[in-house]
């Protein structure tokens, strides 16, 4: 946990955004940390952004602003399909992904499958506004195991994907995650009209690599491929995403479409 730093007589939060360059956030407590099998894990009230969950010395989410990454993360692809059904998460610990999924009232299943049932319980127990009940929604069915390992196994289909992992850091247990045979896997998995979307990380101009290399993988993959970005407060710096299909080219919808989808 050697994040936590004390400073001029207060503890703050070191958030690393790139190898020169970090962000301190003052703490007023911290309710929880542990290791759990696959990273560190804390639960964390900042000064500014409220309740963090952070991961590996990183925020993942922040009260203040998680609806911003989750919300751009999740309707764009929702609202390209004409009528998502069953869905599949791949990550989303802290259950926003899956709230906002579960808001389109298309939606009959959706599956979230998160390696570290220890970070959920955690999101559970001290993020009630991330998730607000939706890991109890009857349509919701939960996984603990390696999203790779599900996708390939699985017998479902899904109209929508959504990729919401830790980013690729070596090491880390979302490091094989951003590959093109794990995206082929997901593929493979979608029904005919389907759509993924993945959380693509910074794509501010400092830190554009790994945005710029996934935008590249899902090329040699699908069709259609639409970058977008949104500014994440918490994360200071844009906050990149791609969509990806065969089938739907989500930048090519209009705005009568995209408004008969959400009336």
């Amino acid at each position: 946990m050697e994040k936590i730093n004390f400073y001029n007589k207060k503890r703050w939060l070191i958030d690393e955004l790139s190898s020169d360059l970090v962000q301190i956030h003052g703490i007023k407590r911290i309710l929880h940390e542990t290791k759990t099998r696959f990273q560190e894990a804390q639960i964390v009230n900042t000064v500014t952004f409220g309740m963090c969950l952070v991961l590996d010395g990183k925020i993942q989410s922040g009260e203040k602003d998680e609806f911003i990454y989750h919300e751009s993360l999740v309707h764009p692809a929702m609202i390209a399909h004409p009528c998502p059904e069953n869905v599949f998460i791949a990550g989303g610990g802290e259950g926003a992904t899956l709230r906002d999924v579960l808001l389109h009232k298309t939606v009959k299943k959706a599956v979230m499958v998160d390696i570290d049932e220890e970070v959920v319980d955690l999101c559970r127990k001290y993020l009630p506004t991330f998730h607000s009940g939706s890991f109890d929604d009857k349509r919701s069915e939960l996984r603990y195991e390696d999203a790779r390992k599900y996708i390939a196994d699985t017998g479902d289909r899904f109209d929508v994907a959504i990729i919401d992992l830790a980013d690729p850091v070596e090491a880390g247990p979302a490091q094989m995650l951003y590959t093109r045979e794990f995206y082929q896997l997901v593929k493979d998995k979608l029904r005919p009209g389907g759509i993924m979307v993945v959380q693509s990380g910074q794509s501010g101009w400092m830190n554009l690599g790994n945005f710029l290399a996934i935008n590249g993988t899902l090329k040699s993959i699908f069709k259609y491929v639409n970058p977008y970005q949104a500014y994440i407060p918490s994360f200071v710096d844009l906050w990149g995403y791609h969509t990806a299909s065969d089938d739907l080219n989500a930048g090519r919808l209009t705005a009568r479409e995209i408004n008969s989808r959400i009336a």
